[in-house]
């Protein structure tokens, strides 16, 4: 542990929902839902408005428009998100040679690493990153500092929206105490269960339930990490950026699973867990891989590898339970996990190919049998879908009213409201889907007056 709070911990607020504010002037203020907007699509970021009325990330998006129905819900655009998103990357680099991305808007950074500390104080640190970002991008970001990245993450959260916080070594006890231990890294519903039926609910009881109890309770590995982190002990380095050769999650059970229907149902889960990291990484890739390890212990996996990358969850799911097909779980299961491997910084054009019959109709998408057909990839821009895919939030051009976005389409039909990041709020105007005038267009950024980095 290390005597001054130089791991600093970087989360951008609400990343992809303000962006999206940043560069459409109608939405500003407003609640805005970026994610799937499918039947079965998940919220990947909310804005702080949306938050206001319950909607989270991870939420399933029909759950999300019950809740916030008056919310614009947007397609993601992941190539403007990963370009934004290595402007801060690099503001990160600056600091220290030491920068751990999390995903396209989380890092951690080694203070002590770089030079950054030899004429301020960490605190000064952070207040300046936090300026460097909001000049070269536009956006906020929270900033959290202490003596270990556990720490600093807890601190990050504490800070937002647009704050920081540093906790000081030796505080770490004092500031954990009463928080709750789902406050903790990997501790999710079925430790906090046990632990709840305990009597534990605090961090403080944590640790003062002693060693002995978490070992008894949740065994070995797991109760000698939760004691070590209610103490606020974390020896995890901050290690420099590598390229991630696959994505995955998995969970494991404290009762063996029996049941086929709950073991299916877990792989659906898992699968849309793993997409949403995937997408969190601005990645796609081509290989799902299914892992169950049996109540006695014995590990298989099996994987199918797609036609072309994608990040799509209901392709990944699909695929995902053919695969379960083949496994006997009957005997009793006590972990699942789902992967995405052969990874790529683009999608398939014509992700559609890829669907069922059913989920193209539930999403009002036609598939043509000629596209469908198609034998190779096309490498494109994710916030370029081609033509007659007006999506959400998508960039248009037309000849006559210029740059917009697209605000719906359905029944042949596309609405788009014209505007950027440098004007006032746009006038709203419909076309014929097919509207020969109409183009998908690139992002409009950067935002007027944030000017990029300089070399």
């Amino acid at each position: 542990m290390r005597t001054g709070p130089t791991i600093l911990h970087l989360d951008m607020d609400a990343f992809y929902a303000s962006v999206e504010q940043a560069c459409k002037p109608s939405l500003r203020g407003k609640p805005v839902v970026v994610g799937g907007l499918g039947p079965r699509g998940v919220v990947a970021t909310a804005s702080y408005e949306a938050r206001q009325f319950g909607v989270h990330s991870a939420m399933p998006t029909a759950q999300a428009r019950r809740r916030c129905p008056n919310a614009a819900y947007l397609n993601p655009r992941f190539g403007l998100y990963r370009e934004i998103s290595q402007t801060v990357m690099e503001l990160l680099a600056r600091l220290s040679p030491l920068v751990e991305p999390l995903s396209l808007d989380e890092a951690f950074v080694d203070l002590e690493a770089g030079g950054a500390l030899a004429e301020e104080d960490p605190r000064g640190v952070g207040e300046r990153l936090r300026r460097q970002i909001l000049a070269a991008t536009g956006l906020n970001g929270s900033v959290g500092l202490a003596g270990s990245k556990m720490l600093a993450k807890i601190a990050s959260e504490e800070a937002k929206p647009d704050g920081l916080v540093a906790i000081e070594p030796g505080t770490e006890r004092e500031l954990l105490a009463g928080m709750t231990v789902r406050t903790l890294p990997g501790i999710g519903p079925a430790t906090e269960q046990v632990l709840r039926r305990a009597g534990i609910h605090t961090i403080g009881e944590t640790a003062e339930a002693g060693e002995d109890e978490l070992l008894r309770l949740l065994g070995k590995a797991h109760g000698t990490a939760l004691y070590a982190m209610a103490l606020g002990v974390d020896e995890r380095p901050v290690v420099a950026e590598r390229d991630a050769k696959s994505v995955s999650v998995e969970d494991t059970y404290d009762v063996d699973l029996t049941d086929r229907t709950q073991v299916q149902a877990e792989v659906a889960r898992l699968a849309d867990r793993c997409v949403r990291r995937l997408r969190e990484a601005g990645r796609s890739g081509r290989t799902v891989v299914v892992k169950v390890r049996s109540y006695d212990f014995s590990t298989l996996t099996r994987s199918e590898t797609l036609r072309g990358p994608t990040d799509d969850p209901g392709v990944v799911r699909e695929a995902a339970a053919r695969l379960l097909e083949g496994i006997d779980t009957t005997a009793g299961v006590r972990l699942l996990g789902v992967g995405v491997s052969g990874l790529a910084d683009f999608t398939q054009e014509d992700l559609f190919a890829q669907w069922s019959e059913a989920e193209a109709a539930a999403a009002g998408v036609a598939e043509p049998a000629a596209e469908a057909a198609a034998p190779q990839p096309v490498r494109v821009d994710r916030g370029q879908p081609a033509r007659g895919e007006w999506r959400p939030g998508q960039d248009v051009a037309h000849r006559e009213h210029g740059a917009g976005w697209v605000q719906g389409s359905g029944l042949g039909k596309v609405t788009v409201r014209f505007e950027g990041p440098a004007t006032a709020p746009g006038r709203v105007r419909t076309f014929a889907a097919d509207d020969e005038e109409l183009e998908p267009a690139s992002p409009q950024w950067p935002v007027p007056g944030h000017e990029p980095l300089a070399e």
